[in-house]
């Protein structure tokens, strides 16, 4: 289950990154975090971009909609999703994992 957590700025979804992978997409979860693979190599933050995009791309959303807030340069990095329920943000996630 993803650790997801309702702020008043919007919900922050923690992410697990794997860039330099051979294709981009959700790859499932770990440690409460969404698994996030990109082809980006991680430098310049191309990777974080790329990521966001995985994101907002995978879970149906504009990627205005999804921001990074923190870890640039870790692996483990917490986005925010603003414009969204919690509850649909859930449903979303559950179901692109589930498939």
């Amino acid at each position: 289950m993803i650790n997801l957590v309702q702020t008043d700025e919007g919900i922050v979804l923690p992410v697990k990154a794997h860039a330099g992978a051979r294709k981009n997409g959700i790859t499932g979860e770990h440690a409460g975090a969404l698994k996030v693979s990109v082809t980006q190599a991680p430098e310049k933050g191309k990777a974080n971009k790329a990521l966001a995009k995985v994101i907002a791309s995978d879970l149906g959303l504009r990627n205005s909609q999804v921001d990074l807030v923190s870890g640039a340069t870790s692996t483990n990095k917490s986005f925010i999703i603003t414009g969204l329920e919690f509850t649909d943000l859930n449903s979303r996630l559950q179901a692109r994992l589930n498939s």
